[in-house]
């Protein structure tokens, strides 16, 4: 194994750094100087008033969430000058519309490729329709199609899915590809590296696309040529720089693994220790993930192939082919079940992961678990979550007990205690930090992947999960939720009562800006 220490990270924090500090040395500046022009001339404070409420008014007639828009209306009218410059710097996330069109265009392409969407509803005979229904909302709205014969396996711990991914690694012939948030160049991934580059000196091409921003502080700028040395192809999504530039809002939040195109996974979990509890900043890491064996996991590597031609467009016609042909020799594993994969993007007005869940907590009859780092709701979810409590639904939510960012974790509390408020139960992970992003429902269907119940996953990033009805996966989800529920503590309670302690209006102030977190 190479010889990588720990202070690698030093380079990576101190890019963190200065790349925080030049941020906000020229917001700073900025407002300086729109502070200065605003005394210099009651003219120009005029004129400033004048523009704030143009881009009030632009952004009230906006297709966003109400919940989003309030805080800057707030901003940009109460203080013109700090509010028009900061919403003009991380106030959208929209790319400008020649990236928007290259980006879709590159999909478009390679979705063109493969296979397409045809929702046959005979294959759902049997099933609710609301699963029917949300299978045919992913192809038609997200064009990830519907897959029957492929088989899920769900892994209660990380590391267990980890380890899975190396050994299925090992057997690898084609290719392997990789997409993840963050990576840190310590034990665990450079044990797959190892194995990584085995497999490429025996012709195997591998490929890797990680976020910049999420890998800042694990890798510093020698991380693609060491891959490089080793025969693996790096991309990184979206680079930073030390200049103000709207594009930094939007992350490659995705965790993919696929596999000759035949074996794919996903979860909540990056390649950095902390995941696998080698370290342990925010006590016990409670994650998950699923693996996904057939013909669905074309699904994951066209997301893969999109995002790797979006960065730099080099695949020929040919060579997307040969990658997405190689799953139609995947052999059927599981007849009858329903498993699709799917992503979605900031770069279009569909919110394709806010709608999955919104559609499983509106379908759920019996009972509906979600388990979420984050809890940052928008009005619709809200009213979903709470309609179904009070509907008899047994709601449940999962977060964790210790934080691992403090602001967002008191925004979390403050949504909990709205939603103990009404019927809906509360649950904290006892002595750790749960990174799990999965909803089960009814013993009927589930999802896991990299999605939060925040603004950010629902918003703003690239994210990626997988809808699914083998049934042993979702029982095991149902009973990894009931044995992680009886080892954590009920909080409902105390979230009821909490506004009677605590300070209304700060939760509300917190409530006001979590979306601009």
């Amino acid at each position: 194994m190479e010889s990588y220490k720990k202070t690698k990270t030093k380079n990576g924090i101190s890019r963190a750094v200065v790349f925080a500090v030049a941020i906000l040395v020229q917001i700073a500046w900025l407002a300086v100087m729109l502070v200065f022009l605003q005394g210099y001339s009651s003219y120009v404070s005029i004129v400033f008033s004048i523009i704030a409420l143009i881009v009030a008014l632009y952004v009230f007639g906006k297709n966003m969430n109400s919940a989003f828009k309030f805080p800057w209306l707030i901003l940009i009218l109460a203080v013109p000058f700090l509010g028009l410059t900061l919403y003009f710097i991380t106030g959208h996330s929209e790319l400008n519309k020649r990236q928007i069109k290259r980006f879709n265009r590159v999909a478009e392409w390679i979705r063109s490729l493969g296979e397409t969407c045809n929702h046959d509803d005979e294959l759902f005979c049997g099933k609710d329709i609301s699963i029917t229904n949300q299978s045919r909302y992913i192809s038609n709205i997200a064009h990830y199609p519907a897959h029957f014969g492929s088989k899920v396996t769900y892994f209660s711990e990380a590391v267990d899915c980890m380890n899975d991914i190396i050994e299925e690694v090992r057997k690898a012939e084609r290719f392997v590809f990789l997409e993840y948030h963050a990576i840190e160049n310590s034990t665990y991934f450079l044990k797959l590296a190892d194995v990584l580059e085995e497999k490429v000196k025996k012709g195997v091409e591998v490929r890797l696309i990680y976020d910049e921003v999420g890998s800042l502080v694990f890798i510093n700028r020698d991380f693609v040529k060491n891959m490089t040395d080793r025969g693996i192809n790096c991309r990184v999504f979206n680079p930073i720089a030390p200049t103000i530039n709207v594009l930094m809002n939007n992350r490659d939040h995705r965790k993919i693994t696929v596999i000759d195109g035949k074996v794919s996974y996903t979860g909540g979990f990056n390649l950095a220790d902390e995941y696998f509890n080698l370290v342990s900043p925010y006590g016990y890491w409670k994650d998950t993930g699923v693996k996904v064996e057939g013909k669905a996991t074309l699904n994951l590597t066209t997301i893969f192939l999109e995002m790797w031609n979006q960065i730099k467009q080099t695949d020929t016609v040919e060579a997307i082919k040969g990658f997405l042909e190689s799953s139609d020799d995947a052999p059927t594993v599981n007849d009858g079940e329903l498993v699709q994969p799917f992503a979605d993007s900031p770069l279009d007005t569909e919110t394709v992961g806010r709608s999955v869940y919104l559609n499983m907590i509106s379908a759920a009859k019996k009972y509906i678990y979600i388990s979420t780092p984050y809890l940052i709701t928008d009005d619709e979810t809200y009213a979903a979550l709470t309609l179904a409590a009070g509907r008899g639904v047994d709601v449940r939510i999962l977060i964790p007990e210790i934080p691992d960012k403090k602001i967002v974790y008191r925004a979390t509390c403050s949504y909990a205690t709205l939603l103990a408020q009404n019927r809906v139960r509360i649950y904290k992970f006892k002595g750790g930090f749960n990174h799990a992003k999965q909803v089960v429902c009814d013993d009927e269907i589930a999802t896991c992947g990299t999605i939060n119940f925040d603004y950010r996953s629902l918003y703003f990033h690239f994210e990626n999960g997988v809808l699914f009805t083998d049934r042993e996966a979702v029982l095991s989800m149902k009973k990894d939720f009931l044995d992680t529920f009886a080892k954590s503590s009920d909080e409902t309670a105390a979230f009821e009562n909490r506004l009677k302690r605590r300070n209304i209006l700060y939760d509300n102030i917190i409530r006001l800006i979590s979306p601009l977190f």
